[in-house]
């Protein structure tokens, strides 16, 4: 029986949908020049019962299944293939319990990571992994991915918050991993496993998040550079002063500009490069590390630099960062990197960005969670980009992370693999390795349909 006949029996019509133009909508992740299939229909779950059941009949009639929740990826890891069932996981939008004494949360996975936010802080509560998609990705995706963002170089990536999930698993099995517990080493971490594994071992319905105490007020500090090369000696001499900000985030002024076109926010920049960096230390002690990243930066060659009295103007800068990607994307697709390098070679792979953008003549806008060495350089493409500049943009992809590789980097900070960064994996990790990841698949989803033909092939 077709899958979509066996979904229609043992599921709601009107959550088991084949229009085209509804499927159109749900094909595809912000995975520029990603590959996309044609899904046979999506299911709209709307609770675990419902994903089981898509996975029994994927199972059933050897058909793939592809999670999805808002689509805002940017390596394709969502992206359908032929004649599979995309399952999205939107409708499930509950925080289902906050625990303020052992300071946990629990949350389906189409709970916005804003949201959640939102809804810890009203107990004294703070969420730290924070994508630039914040306002629109969803948790789910956060833990497909192993998200980071602004606050990553301080308080670490998502897998460091997922205590414990609900996952429908390879063989349509509903399990429970990991622990509520503050401490817990019982058996393999297959938590932390399904965390980065894109939909590929399991697919989670439900998360148990670790929370801190609300932050304190950061103080901000910006600067603004001629050069590159300025900006990044200014980035690693953070590091060799042993500060560790909250945020230290990289923008060229093309950015912040392509920014200020959308929203009128009033931060295009005077010099070439800008760095926004926070901290986040309380009292005086904080308005001395907050002294101490200006110096470095005055010492780096920074053309204008100052501590941020006015928190508008910061709102507006840290609005940018937020808004950078979706700025370029306006005019065209955008083709986004994700490496991420050792904080001391930041100065030799931004350098080498500039090399690859004048060898390929291609456009690179930087980006950067500086502090922690990942790297966002973003090719924006006209809409009537011709097939030359396509080839140099690629060219120029395969190139980046060539370099990043070379410099004892990773192509994935925290975006994913999905189907833009298979190669490069393959040239990360080695035969071997791949080999190893291949047999964890095949364990955990023997039959080959949960989202198949990413990360590896």
């Amino acid at each position: 029986m077709p899958v979509v006949s066996q979904l229609r029996e043992s599921l709601p019509a009107e959550i088991v949908i084949d229009d085209p133009d509804v499927l159109a909508t749900y094909a595809q992740d912000h995975g520029a020049w990603a590959r996309v299939g044609k899904p046979a229909c999506v299911v709209r779950a709307r609770g675990t019962a419902d994903v089981q059941a898509v996975v029994r009949a994927c199972i059933a009639t050897g058909t793939p299944v592809v999670a999805r929740g808002a689509g805002t990826g940017l390596s394709g890891g969502a992206n359908a293939t032929d004649g599979c069932v995309v399952l999205s996981l939107d409708r499930l939008d509950r925080v289902l319990a906050i625990d303020p004494v052992e300071r946990i949360a629990v949350v389906q996975p189409g709970v916005v990571n804003n949201d959640l936010r939102a809804a810890v802080a009203e107990h004294g509560l703070w969420y730290p992994p924070d994508p630039a998609s914040a306002a629109w990705s969803t948790i789910g995706g956060n833990v497909a991915t192993n998200a980071g963002g602004l606050c990553c170089v301080k308080y670490g990536v998502t897998r460091e918050y997922v205590l414990g999930m609900e996952v429908v698993n390879g063989l349509g099995e509903i399990v429970r991993l990991g622990r509520r517990t503050a401490k817990g080493v019982a058996g393999y971490d297959l938590t932390a496993l399904l965390v980065g594994s894109e939909g590929t071992l399991g697919i989670v319905t439900e998360v148990t998040l670790r929370l801190l105490p609300a932050r304190l007020p950061e103080i901000t500090v910006a600067a603004q550079f001629d050069t590159l090369g300025q900006a990044a000696d200014a980035i690693t001499g953070v590091a060799r002063a042993g500060i560790v900000p909250s945020v230290l985030e990289l923008l060229d002024a093309a950015t912040l500009k392509a920014v200020d076109d959308w929203k009128n926010l009033g931060v295009s920049a005077e010099g070439n490069y800008m760095l926004l960096a926070n901290t986040d230390v309380p009292g005086e002690s904080g308005q001395r590390e907050a002294a101490a990243m200006q110096r470095v930066f005055d010492d780096a060659g920074a053309g204008f630099s100052a501590i941020a009295g006015d928190q508008e103007e910061v709102d507006a800068l840290f609005a940018a960062r937020r808004l950078a990607y979706f700025a370029l994307e306006r005019h065209g697709p955008v083709i986004t990197e994700d490496v991420c390098v050792p904080k001391a070679k930041v100065p030799a792979m931004i350098r080498r960005l500039e090399e690859i953008s004048a060898e390929h003549d291609v456009y690179i806008a930087t980006l950067a969670h500086a502090g922690d060495g990942n790297l966002h350089p973003c090719m924006p493409m006209p809409p009537d980009a011709g097939e030359d500049l396509q080839k140099r943009a690629l060219a120029a992809f395969d190139d980046i992370i060539d370099a990043a590789i070379e410099l004892g980097g990773t192509v994935t900070g925290e975006h994913g693999v999905g189907l833009l960064k298979m190669a490069g994996l393959a040239k990360e990790l080695g035969p071997e390795v791949i080999a190893m990841h291949r047999a964890v698949k095949a364990a955990l989803d023997p039959h080959g349909i949960l989202n198949p033909g990413k990360i590896f092939t």
